[in-house]
């Protein structure tokens, strides 16, 4: 089934004799532009490579979010790497998949030619589960149900899970920073003691003094 879903999205895609073998996404996930974060996961032969997966803090400026931007960000980030020759980055994809449509592609393909690579591009846009090649001015549609559809689904909703879980963790650390940062006494070296020892803010805010004492670091008036 795996090569019967390889071998159809090569086909949809004109990419006939040409073996699918490393597939590499992306997405990013924020709120309203905030704790903005990018992923890339890579499927190799249909089957998710966990080893493989890289994720970005996005460093574009906090406001109205840009998915265009942040995407080109990502892909420009990855392809740097490459060409630095970070052994991270050095796979060479035989199709990167990006989570959107025309101009998230465009977005990517922009970022990758200007380092010099021209690898397979393709969006798989949400709302009508279509795919979108660079340039082109309508969409493939794969079957309903096909074995073909349903792998790039797969790593479409993977890389979005990855993304999301990375996000959620930015956001929390956040959080974290932000209100015990605020207590007097407290700087980054007390606030990391004290993250690595509870784990969690909720923890903390449940121990007593005598309990947050013992933390290294720490003392009874602080």
């Amino acid at each position: 089934r795996i090569d019967m879903a390889l071998l159809e999205l090569s086909t949809a895609l004109g990419m006939t004799g040409n073996l699918l073998t490393r597939i590499e996404a992306y997405d990013n996930s924020n709120v309203q532009g905030r704790h903005a974060v990018g992923a890339m996961v890579v499927f190799d032969r249909g089957k998710p490579r966990k080893d493989a997966y890289r994720r970005f803090k996005i460093e574009q400026s906090e406001g109205d979010p840009n998915d265009f931007a942040m995407m080109h960000e990502m892909l420009s980030r990855r392809f740097a790497h490459m060409q630095a020759g970070n052994p991270k980055f050095s796979a060479v994809p035989d199709l990167i998949l990006v989570d959107g449509g025309k101009g998230q592609v465009s977005a990517a393909v922009d970022a990758m030619r200007s380092y010099g690579y021209d690898f397979p591009v393709v969006g798989l846009a949400k709302q009508f589960e279509q795919l979108w090649l660079p340039g082109a001015d309508a969409p493939i549609e794969l079957n309903r149900g096909s074995a073909g559809l349903f792998l790039v689904q797969r790593i479409r909703d993977e890389v979005h899970r990855f993304a999301i879980t990375y996000h959620r963790n930015v956001r929390g650390r956040a959080a974290n920073m932000s209100l015990l940062d605020e207590i007097p006494g407290i700087g980054p070296t007390r606030r990391r003691a004290l993250l690595r020892f509870y784990g969690s803010l909720d923890r903390l805010k449940s121990a007593s003094v005598d309990e947050i004492a013992k933390v290294p670091g720490m003392n009874a008036k602080v």
